[in-house]
């Protein structure tokens, strides 16, 4: 005998309606990939954590075959990075001359950056750089195909032009499907074609006019030089993860100190502070006793673990004095520079 509650409805109808309901708020239910609206390769609702309450999954190491169909996909080869666990793809925007407070040609790159796990799921997480007049038009693409955006910002002060950078997310079995996906949302932008690779112009590119020995003793680093700027990273001390998955620095969890040359030994510094909570107003405390401007403090990601903000700078001066002022703030924070 099946019993019923007053309304009519079975026992075991209300147990699985409940049961739905659950899913949907603990995010453990089915995606939209199987018939939900607003999912796909990156819906939060077929994401899950893969391994329960037990030790985060970390990535695999790979090969750049394995990651030949998502190169094809994009239209443009990545590298592998962090031990061959990350393949990273970058999308310079050369379409934009980027000018901010009167220093021009900040160059600037959308990114995606993916990892594959032990249960064959590929996490990919990145930024699309994308002008005031594309931005809703990227958004409409990445949440079509079922990435999450996980923050929307600038990254630089009065510029010309209006720029946004929409960070990305997303978990699936299938790469293909979020390569896709970021394609989807680049060509919702005028990013230029997306080959050749940007190495083989930095490679004819001509010096910086920047000491960068006086400036990699000031930082305690060595930096690199590209696209016409000089360049750190910083990764955390801790081990980083999201969705119950270890996160490598490659994937972009970094403290990122960009140098843009202007003349003179002078140079315009870009970035961003990758910092936990305690730390915020010790970076902030130092950037501004070195006279350098705080641009923006926001998340990058929505799950991530420890909760990470990222503080965004701006200033040009002598490049000596501001990478020592940017190590007083470096040193406010757990990172150690990436190999």
């Amino acid at each position: 005998m099946v019993h019923r509650s007053d309304n009519g409805m079975s026992r075991r109808r209300v147990f699985a309606a409940a049961g739905a309901l659950a899913s949907v708020l603990t995010g453990t239910g089915v995606s939209a990939a199987a018939g939900l609206p607003g999912g796909g390769p990156g819906a939060g609702r077929g994401q899950g954590t893969g391994a329960g309450g037990g030790k985060p999954l970390a990535p695999v190491v790979t090969n750049t075959a394995a990651w030949r169909p998502v190169a094809d996909a994009l239209g443009r080869p990545g590298a592998l990075a962090g031990g061959r666990t990350v393949y990273r793809v970058t999308f310079p925007r050369g379409d934009l001359t980027v000018s901010s407070h009167g220093v021009t040609g900040l160059s600037q790159a959308s990114y995606a950056a993916f990892a594959r796990y032990p249960d064959g799921r590929t996490m990919v997480m990145g930024d699309l750089v994308a002008t005031e007049r594309e931005l809703q038009r990227v958004t409409d693409a990445l949440q079509a195909h079922g990435l999450h955006q996980t923050a929307v910002h600038k990254h630089l002060l009065a510029h010309r032009p209006p720029l946004w950078w929409s960070h990305f997310h997303g978990l699936s079995p299938d790469a293909l499907a979020l390569a896709r996906a970021v394609r989807a949302g680049l060509d919702a932008t005028a990013t230029p074609g997306y080959a050749p690779a940007e190495d083989t112009a930095a490679s004819t590119a001509p010096p910086l006019d920047l000491d960068t020995a006086a400036i990699d003793a000031a930082l305690g680093a060595k930096g690199t030089a590209g696209s016409g700027a000089y360049r750190f990273a910083f990764a955390r001390r801790e081990t980083v993860t999201d969705h119950h998955r270890v996160v490598p620095p490659a994937m972009g969890v970094t403290t990122a100190l960009t140098f843009h040359p202007v003349g003179r030994g002078r140079a315009a510094v870009t970035g961003d502070f990758v910092m936990i909570a305690d730390e915020v107003q010790r970076v902030i405390a130092a950037l501004r006793h070195g006279g350098i401007s705080i641009v923006e403090l926001h998340n990058h990601a929505l799950r991530d673990e420890p909760r990470l903000f990222y503080l965004h700078f701006w200033a040009v001066d002598d490049a000596v004095r501001l990478a020592r002022a940017l190590r007083t703030a470096k040193a406010a924070t757990n990172v150690v520079p990436t190999t």
